[in-house]
């Protein structure tokens, strides 16, 4: 198996590879480092399906297109993979593997793919007596030979209108019916997304509870041989534990940037790109738009460095006018415009609410002073009008024109 560059694969190149290593190890014993490598290409899955956003909480299985059902495997083919590899520690390989599968029926679970008894076990915990879970057990075995016995009745049904289509192309040289035998296939494909899901979930619990049953196993083993006294021995593994502890804390740092989640694709023209292998996820998106030229096949597409080019280039334009934005750059503008307006609203509120607000105005430092100068010209002139009032009683000097005066 050659080198692959993980970072220029599309997603559905790198999913075939990883399904041809499952489906490889499944069937026989590989290389670890082909498993390894298996590994590796399936965590590249779901960092690009991630990016891409192709799946949501708030979806159920008859919102999810046909293309990306098969994503649904990821988690479940990584569980298995992860289970065959050969480490030191194997509990944590199996504790790392149930993860996985748990990650995959909750998935499934949320996208109404898990039967009904199924669930209603999970949440209770598991059967409350053996009769049960002997019933359980045979429901399931029934549920996968369904799905076994469907995929196989799919693929001989593939296989036989490939051999007609092909015999039909070479009598007639003219195909009719070629619309309904595409609908035909998107719908058989469709099945058997579904029914493969379905034999992985199966699956996915028996092998839950084997790898559990082992892990109990495990841990007991290493209980008993750290209760004979094997002190040595557990003081290397309180060596090594702390030793892991350190380096992680050391590390913190340099693993922030790589445990961050990637930022999201928020552009559908590029994420459709990026599904169909014409960009990379590694490459900057601005979400530029790109106009439209209409004229001459030899100048568009080019940049015109002369007046000539420029007015040749124009020619047999269209008589609308053109979008100077895309959707994602209007969108952008938008959403900056509401972010602006919020900020200004909340700065507003902060300054209604203020102290400096509720206090009312301030005074300047010399009014009070003035105010107290106008007080005491007001009085002098008060007491001065009573002296004058005094010294000139009502009607004083109007005696003589009286006459009784």
């Amino acid at each position: 198996m050659g080198e692959l560059n993980m970072q220029e694969m599309p997603l559905p190149a790198l999913f075939e590879q990883a399904k041809k290593i499952h489906d490889l190890a499944s069937e026989s014993s590989v290389d670890q480092g082909i498993v390894r490598k298996g590994c590796e290409i399936l965590r590249a899955c779901e960092e690009m399906i991630g990016k891409l956003g192709l799946f949501s909480l708030n979806e159920t299985k008859d919102d999810i297109s046909t293309a990306n059902l098969k994503y649904i495997l990821v988690p479940y083919y990584l569980a298995e993979l992860t289970e065959k590899t050969a480490e030191d520690d194997r509990i944590e390989v199996l504790k790392a593997s149930q993860a996985k599968l748990k990650e995959f029926i909750s998935f499934c679970e949320t996208m109404e793919l898990v039967p009904e008894d199924e669930i209603e076990t999970s949440t209770q915990g598991g059967a409350s007596s053996s009769v049960d879970r002997r019933a359980k057990k045979i429901a399931r075995f029934k549920r996968q030979r369904a799905a076994e016995s469907k995929l196989l009745e799919l693929k001989e049904r593939r296989e036989r209108r490939g051999r007609s289509t092909k015999a039909a192309a070479l009598s007639s040289p003219v195909e009719t019916g070629e619309d309904d035998m595409f609908d035909d296939d998107g719908e058989e494909e469709r099945e058997a997304w579904l029914t493969t899901i379905s034999l992985a979930i199966c699956k996915a619990f028996d092998l839950l509870e084997m790898l559990k049953k082992e892990e109990e196993i495990l841990s007991a083993v290493r209980e008993k041989q750290l209760q004979d006294g094997e002190k040595e021995f557990s003081q290397l593994i309180l060596d090594e534990r702390t030793q892991k502890a350190e380096s992680w804390h050391r590390d913190a740092a340099t693993r922030a940037r790589y445990t961050k989640p990637a930022a999201p694709i928020t552009c559908a023209t590029f994420a459709q790109d990026v599904i169909e292998g014409r960009a990379k996820v590694s490459q900057a998106h601005d979400h530029k738009h790109q106009p439209l030229l209409f004229g001459p096949a030899s100048l568009v597409g080019m940049n015109p460095t002369t007046e000539r080019q420029r007015i040749a280039a124009q020619v047999f334009q269209p008589h609308y006018r053109l979008p100077t934005m895309s959707i994602e750059e209007a969108g952008l503008t938008e959403m900056n415009m509401m972010n602006e307006w919020q900020e200004r609203n909340v700065k507003l509120m902060e300054e209604a609410t203020s102290s400096w607000y509720n206090d009312g105005p301030k005074t300047r430092p010399n009014e009070d002073d003035e105010e107290n100068d106008n007080d005491d010209a007001a009085q002098e002139k008060a007491r001065a009008w009573d002296d004058w009032k005094d010294d000139n009683p009502r009607g004083a000097g109007n005696k003589k024109l009286t006459p009784c005066g």
